[in-house]
């Protein structure tokens, strides 16, 4: 069981993204240094249901541990149910309730992040979900709706509930994923609780952990899009933030390991068809931005390949032999 008041700090994580933080992806971060990870969301109404797709996603390998798995929903008995049956079955570290997603068809059902607009009803949930279960309960929420000084109150309101940690995203729902996050803004709602607080977005290396970290005095950092294609970040962070070691980026032979390796995971997790499912995971690993680095490659081509692949076999063929001398074979 997590004890959010005594993890080293700063805490570091990977937040929880849906369609991306399954089993496969969370053990290739672990493996490259996340100290904690975040499941991807599930459905409270579809694990009460027993859906078996819903509760397959929750099923997850003891090296993922320390583990939270996140769950979404507007009724608070149904959220305190589907978090006991979690708990019951699978045995998470924590349980973490997603009231920031700002995606159409969770807000139109009055979750993710409309619940910042209903306090009582997000109160009713955390209270729920913690009478139901025995291990931490934490939120992650954002800025607002359209005002980002909504989260100010919205944290002693999640404190008074009884969350043990928040998670805030520094933008609103209506921002989505544009603009900057701020930091600053998430530092003013971090003197408002006394609960420990990760800061999230746009938190991409050591060097901007550092920023946002400084700006928002939070206990740790929560990695989304910044760890998409690069678990090496885990790595530079612990080092970093923790020991202030300098940053050791990957080979590229490390690269193409570990895209070897995300992919078999898939495979074991998915069966062949986790190729598909992997695909959009391929292109995150090799990123435009990597052409300063390696001038040489078509990263249009190769990407343009990648987003096709059906088979391991068809993936090795496409990586393989492709070492620094002779990638420009693309």
């Amino acid at each position: 069981m997590i004890d959010w008041k005594s993890l080293p700090r700063p805490i570091i994580a990977l937040a929880p993204m849906a369609d991306m933080t399954d089993l496969p992806f969370c053990l290739v971060c672990k493996s490259r240094g996340a100290p904690l990870v975040f499941r991807e969301m599930v459905s409270s109404e579809a694990v009460v249901r027993m859906n078996p797709k819903t509760l397959e996603m929750a099923k997850f390998d003891e090296r993922e541990r320390p583990l939270v798995q996140q769950i979404f929903g507007a009724d608070p008995s149904v959220m305190a149910e589907a978090a006991r049956i979690i708990e019951e079955t699978f045995n998470p570290d924590g349980i973490d309730i997603n009231m920031g997603c700002p995606v159409y068809n969770i807000v139109s059902n009055f979750n993710g992040a409309s619940l910042m607009r209903e306090p009582e009803r997000a109160t009713a949930i955390v209270n729920a979900v913690k009478d139901a279960v025995t291990v931490p309960v934490s939120v992650k929420t954002r800025l607002g709706w359209s005002k980002d000084t909504d989260v100010l109150e919205f944290v002693k309101v999640l404190e008074a509930a009884g969350a043990d940690l928040i998670s805030i995203h520094g933008r609103t729902k209506e921002q989505g994923y544009s603009g900057t996050s701020n930091w600053d803004r998430v530092g003013e709602a971090r003197r408002n609780t006394s609960l420990p607080v990760l800061v999230n977005g746009d938190i991409t290396s050591v060097e901007t952990a550092k920023d946002a970290l400084s700006r928002s005095g939070a206990d740790g950092v929560l990695i989304g899009r910044g760890a998409l294609g690069n678990p090496w970040v885990f790595r530079d962070l612990v080092a970093g933030l923790r020991d202030n070691v300098p940053a050791q980026p990957p080979t590229l032979d490390e690269r193409i390991a570990v895209v070897r390796e995300h992919a078999r995971l898939h495979v074991l997790r998915y069966g062949e068809r986790g190729l598909v499912k992997l695909r959009k995971h391929l292109p995150w690993y090799f990123k435009k931005e990597l052409r300063k680095q390696y001038p040489w490659i078509d990263f249009n081509a190769l990407r343009g390949k990648l987003v096709r692949v059906t088979t391991l076999e068809e993936l090795d063929d496409i990586l393989e032999g492709q070492h620094e001398r002779n990638f420009s074979r693309l």
